[in-house]
């Protein structure tokens, strides 16, 4: 390269040169034909020193073109070779070089081999060494065992990673091929003195020529007696291994590691005839490299019999033939003596044998195929399926022949189909290798897979092949809109229980002061009517807020152990009022309908809801609607549209009835709170929502079963209950139990509320009927009213959430001067919320939001 620049500078300097000699010769009036002649000579004297740097680079090279073809022929050895100047810079290097040494091609490879010994820390000073004696001319190697570093594995496993990113077949050369072998020879040899150049060679050798020495090993030039032992045995010697000193130019390490490959090489002329082979395949055939390079012996002659598709058999000098495998390649003419070159693998397995072996393979390859679990679609490059496993028939329901021949897009939902398109259309202009999609199976079971598209290469000349692989989603889709179905419902349940909240705060001034004016306003006064009015619509308010609160699951419930079957009795007459004449309503219990506990009221809630309901979708041409009991015992989990019921044993009620139906599309939606089918003003789109909070709450599951012109079926699961011979005495007693109703009382009272309309309306109310009461809007001013006053406290009143001091809080504080002080918490939220701090038996109750004078007169009295 640097003699071709050279004489290209010459050529361009002797143009420029002549062109403006010219120039200057015009300018000066110079004759023309004496100008041409001028120009001629300096032309000429440019064409003789052309030729003679020509002459001197070919000179330089030595005439080594006759071994050019073995220079070549190292690009696909499995020895790495690299040719460095003095400078460190890399000249040529094969690609086993690069692998071998595991680092990236380059020109500065010396410095990247170094920085990898060094990580390692291992012969990263021997590296050194072995450099600084080649820049003197003379030569060297050394053995290295990388397994021995502790970061070897890990940076192993790097090299392996890149290796598979770099998304190209690894076909033995590239770099992003990791060095197999941890067990390297280094070697150097001074290739040009003058110039400083270095030949420096990597093979894999064997680790047990490194047993029992250290982890880097550095061996000098070799002199006739120099010998090193460094494997375990005693006199084990590598200095056989050593190179000869190469002279000029490093051919003579080149020839040396054409020797030393495992394979035999020969090269041939024009004729056929064997010009050199190497030393490992002389051994095969019985001599010496010298008995076959006579150039009068041709290849064939060394082959008994036809070969067949390479594989032949060579004579051997006092032995059987053996057989052998020949490829051969072709030198292009004027390249020297050597026409070609043959490279010989022996043993190679018999033609009958790749026969045996290839059906072997077969019915291997389609054992895997049709036994796979996983889901596995061939296609060609238009898209048309050419082979579907078994698994994939299962998958898709259809038969092997209906889907064979047909195009991968119609065995898609119409849906899905242009998504599926776009990628098969990518794979097969090679943008990209595939892909992942996801789309859903055409057929009854509407099967969720997820698509794994590979373009698969063809052979030469063909034009490859698509391979699909189906992975089954769909219970984990079902999962996922479950779970995402649960998350929307929890919190639109958290936003309505803090509305409800709010809103009861406001509900208890309004009924408790309509209440107040009620005491004083009787049935004959003329705004009776008018108070009544808003009390009315202020329970109704109250009512729409526990629908709020059931749905969230934060309202307060006062579960008893009933009967069902008992429960739906007492409603039936109700029920049958609800629906009207044109529907008719059966009702149907099942034998040993066993207990449960639940808050009655709130189960008569969820079966007049569904009964609504019911009605509703019958109303235009009436029907039969059927309210019937059972025993569920359910084994394992039960999966519906919109949860999954755990194993148990359950009372099962269903409300069935032959309606309209529900839309498929809104069953996943119906217990959204505020959603309806209903046109508007029809209902408030609570009434499914409330029934799937008030199930939750008590520990039950709901599932809906419904298709659109024939009805639709709602089944509730509600966990049987094993009451004990004391609650069930217990029931009965307080079923027995008549109310009280004298509801005046003595006693001092603390009230503490945030709230002054709450607080201001419940003074009134608890004054009305006899108490002494002592007011507060926060804990830090109840305790300033307790150190104020002389009054004993009988009983405290206090809102949980408050700012400053809470509820909860300021109990705590006052009981510890007085610990059998009773205490009545009022909030908007939910009992359970707060039932870590209730203990009834310890003093402490609680009253829920919104409350009437009645309430909490009724509950003071309970409780002192």
């Amino acid at each position: 390269m640097l003699f071709r620049g050279l004489i290209l500078a010459v050529s361009v300097a002797f143009v420029a040169f002549v062109y403006v000699l010219l120039q200057v010769m015009a300018k000066a009036g110079v004759d023309a034909r004496l100008m041409w002649i001028i120009g001629s000579m300096v032309t000429g004297v440019a064409i003789v020193a052309v030729g003679a740097l020509s002459l001197s680079a070919k000179w330089r090279n030595g005439g080594h073109d006759e071994l050019a073809p073995l220079i070549n022929g190292l690009a696909k050895s499995d020895i790495g070779v690299a040719l460095i100047d003095a400078y460190g810079r890399t000249i040529y290097a094969n690609p086993a070089f690069s692998r071998k040494l595991s680092i990236e091609p380059g020109s500065d490879m010396l410095s990247a081999l170094e920085a990898r010994l060094s990580y390692l820390d291992i012969g990263s000073s021997d590296l050194a060494d072995l450099r600084t004696r080649a820049m003197r001319g003379e030569g060297g190697e050394m053995y290295v065992d990388l397994s021995r570093s502790a970061k070897f594995a890990d940076a192993d496993d790097d090299n392996t990673a890149d290796s598979e990113n770099a998304e190209n077949t690894d076909d033995g050369n590239g770099p992003s091929a990791t060095a197999r072998g941890a067990c390297l020879r280094i070697a150097v040899t001074a290739g040009n003195a003058r110039s400083g150049q270095m030949l420096w060679t990597v093979d894999g050798v064997d680790p047990s020529v490194m047993a029992g020495g250290g982890a880097s090993v550095l061996i000098p030039s070799h002199t006739g007696e120099e010998t090193l032992q460094i494997a375990a045995q005693p006199g084990q010697e590598i200095s056989a291994m050593a190179p000869t000193n190469a002279g000029a130019g490093g051919f003579e390490h080149a020839d040396q590691m054409i020797e030393r490959l495992p394979v035999g090489v020969c090269g041939l002329d024009e004729e056929g005839r064997i010009l050199f082979l190497n030393r490992r395949l002389a051994s095969w055939l019985g001599g010496e490299p010298e008995d076959f390079n006579s150039g009068s012996l041709e290849l064939a002659d060394l082959i008994v019999g036809d070969g067949i598709n390479g594989e032949v058999k060579l004579k051997v000098k006092g032995g059987e033939p053996i057989r052998c495998f020949v490829t051969h390649s072709i030198n292009a003419p004027g390249k020297g003596p050597v026409r070609s070159q043959a490279v010989i693998f022996p043993d190679p397995m018999p033609a009958h044998e790749w026969e045996h072996a290839l059906a072997e393979t077969e019915r291997r390859v389609r054992w895997f195929f049709d036994e796979s679990p996983l889901s596995i679609v061939l296609a060609d490059m238009s898209g048309t399926v050419t082979d579907a496993n078994r698994a994939f028939i299962d998958t898709a329901g259809q038969r092997h022949e209906k889907v064979v021949g047909r195009s991968i897009l119609e065995l898609i939902l119409p849906e899905d189909r242009d998504e599926v398109a776009r990628y098969l259309s990518k794979a097969v202009m090679g943008m990209g290798k595939g892909g992942q999609i996801e789309a859903r199976l055409a057929g009854a079971r509407g099967v969720a897979a997820q698509i794994y598209l590979q373009r698969v290469a063809g052979r030469s000349g063909e034009a490859g092949a698509l391979l699909l692989n189906f992975l089954d989603t769909t219970e984990q889709k079902n999962l996922e809109e479950q779970f995402a179905q649960s998350q929307k419902m929890q919190a639109v349940g958290q936003l309505a229980g803090g509305v409800a909240h709010d809103f009861n705060n406001l509900l208890t001034a309004m009924i408790g002061f309509c209440d107040l004016l009620l005491s004083r306003h009787g049935p004959g006064d003329p705004s009776f009517a008018d108070i009544m009015q808003i009390k009315q619509n202020a329970n109704r308010a109250a009512n729409l807020v526990r629908q709020l609160l059931a749905f969230s699951r934060r309202q307060t419930l006062q579960p008893k152990i009933i009967n069902i079957t008992d429960a739906l009795a007492e409603m039936s007459n109700l029920l049958r009022r609800l629906i009207g004449e044109k529907i008719d309503l059966k009702v149907s219990h099942g034998r040993d309908i066993g207990l449960v506990k639940v808050d009655p009221g709130q189960l008569d809630q969820v079966i007049i809801n569904l009964v609504v309901n019911a009605r509703d979708a019958m109303a235009a041409e009436g029907g039969v609607l059927t309210v019937q009991t059972s025993t569920e015992i359910i084994d394992e989990p039960k999966t519906t549209d919109t949860e999954i019921i755990p194993p148990g044993d359950y009372i099962g009620i269903k409300v069935s009835d032959n309606g309209i139906g529900i839309p498929k599309d809104n069953l996943t939606r119906i217990f959204e709170p505020f959603f309806s089918t209903k046109q508007r003003g029809e209902g408030t789109g609570l009434g499914l929502s409330t029934v799937y909070g008030i199930v939750k709450q008590t520990g039950g599951f709901i599932a809906v079963d419904s298709e659109e012109g024939k009805g639709t079926t709602f089944t509730i699961y509600l966990p049987r209950y094993e009451a004990t011979e004391e609650e069930l005495a217990e029931t009965q007693a307080v079923a027995d139990e008549a109310p009280s109703r004298d509801l005046t009382g003595t006693g001092a009272i603390l009230l503490v509320e945030d709230e002054d309309a709450v607080r201001t309306f419940g003074a009134r109310a608890l004054r009305s009927k006899g108490y002494d009461v002592l007011e507060a809007n926060n804990g830090e001013n109840a305790l300033e009213v307790l150190n104020k006053t002389d009054k004993t406290i009988d009983l405290v009143i206090s809102d949980v959430v408050m700012p400053g001091i809470d509820g909860p809080t300021l109990v705590r504080m006052l009981r510890e001067k007085k610990p059998e002080l009773k205490v009545i918490f009022i909030s908007g939220y939910a009992e359970d919320t707060y039932r870590d701090e209730l203990d009834e038996e310890n003093g402490m109750h609680f009253l829920p939001k919104p409350f009437s004078l009645k309430d909490l007169a009724t509950k003071v009295k309970e409780v002192l």
